[in-house]
């Protein structure tokens, strides 16, 4: 049988882009489900959890996934269907878009950006290619290529030199061991303050919140942990993010699985997470901390958890205390775990990487590196 579906090792770009879509998306648009299955996918979430996640059936998961691998990003967006046939042949369109696309400095006109005006007085003379449209036609154009008059924006990506090295630690304990692999991060901060967001209503009367210029509840962070092999998330809710309060979640982590064998925490490269005090606590307790790289926090399976737990639970949303918000999110999470995965399904995937991963020392013609 075929290896289970997964999307590819993404960017720093592309696991950026995601994290944005999910974590400030709204989850009723198509792009924003597609990027929360990318992203669940990528970071070692099974199909049928993603599809528990999204509501979505199995089959269309995996479509987008393979979508995602064979065209990256642009997999996000459906490909809808045509419109009346060209008058402009496609090489005059690919040079629109060329053009558009390049400083005006780069083709020798003496300013930093094109305005709809200068471009079209570009395309009309210029001694490479000549192309006769008109204004409206031209913004059409540029919106049928995905270009959009946009601001300038600064961009990170991961400097940190072990990168490689974490992503495939990540990937390898994700995919081999997903019963004893766990996540943890945390959420916020979570402010006291009317939260925009959407829901049903009737046409021109929408729910309304009021205005508060008001802050003086302060702010909490959720610490929450998310096992992959059951797809259960869990927390709580502290005023900070510390070291202690850090390992009291690992602690949590640990007792999922008495059994004392090795399990393998996902988590961010954060000092709160790197204590002395817990990796001296890891060390004797057989927990691996699996860092991911810095600015690369897309590569935890728990954000793609949080998303949803923004949307149903943080946005539209007007709770009078902390206190409040975190019964309704404790609430949400009893909920969420009570309609995971069904055991029976959890086992038949187990005993399928299982045969899966027998076939793979039959063809290699030895035994598979086993959890320390």
């Amino acid at each position: 049988m075929a290896e289970p579906v997964r999307a590819r090792r993404l960017s720093d770009h592309e696991g950026q882009t995601l994290q944005r879509l999910v974590r400030r998306g709204k989850h009723n648009s198509i792009r924003v489900r597609r990027a929360l299955i990318v992203m669940a996918s990528a970071s070692g979430t099974p199909v049928a959890a993603i599809a528990q996640l999204v509501a979505a059936d199995e089959d269309t998961v995996r479509d987008v996934i393979h979508a995602f691998n064979e065209r990256g990003l642009s997999a996000l967006d459906p490909n809808w269907a045509g419109c009346r046939p060209r008058r402009i042949t496609s090489d005059d369109e690919d040079f629109i878009a060329r053009t558009a696309t390049t400083r005006p400095e780069k083709l020798g006109r003496p300013f930093t950006r094109w305005s709809i005006r200068k471009l079209l007085a570009y395309l009309a003379d210029n001694p490479t290619h000549v192309v006769v449209i008109g204004r409206e036609r031209l913004r059409q154009y540029l919106r049928e290529h995905k270009i959009s008059f946009q601001r300038t924006r600064t961009w990170k990506e991961s400097t940190d030199p072990h990168r490689e090295a974490k992503l495939d630690r990540i990937e390898e304990v994700t995919t081999r061991f997903p019963n004893r692999c766990f996540a943890f991060d945390q959420f916020g901060p979570l402010s006291i303050r009317p939260q925009p967001g959407s829901g049903w209503a009737r046409e021109g009367r929408p729910e309304r919140w009021p205005a508060t210029y008001r802050r003086d509840q302060g702010v909490r962070y959720f610490h929450g942990c998310y096992s992959l092999g059951d797809d259960q998330l869990w927390g709580i809710v502290r005023e900070r993010k510390s070291g202690s309060n850090t390992l009291a979640a690992l602690k949590s982590i640990r007792k999922a699985r008495p059994d004392g064998a090795p399990i393998y925490v996902i988590c961010d490269n954060l000092s709160a997470n790197t204590t002395p005090a817990i990796r001296a606590w890891a060390a004797r307790n057989k927990v691996e901390l699996c860092l991911t790289p810095t600015y690369a926090s897309w590569a935890n399976p728990i954000e793609a958890q949080f998303g949803p737990l923004r949307t149903f639970v943080i946005s539209n949303s007007h709770h009078p205390n902390h206190t409040v918000q975190t019964r309704r999110l404790q609430a949400y999470l009893r909920w969420r775990n009570a309609n995971a995965r069904h055991p029976d399904v959890l086992a038949a995937q187990r005993r399928e990487r299982a045969r899966v991963r027998s076939e793979k020392q039959r063809r290699w013609g030895r035994p598979l590196a086993r959890a320390a």
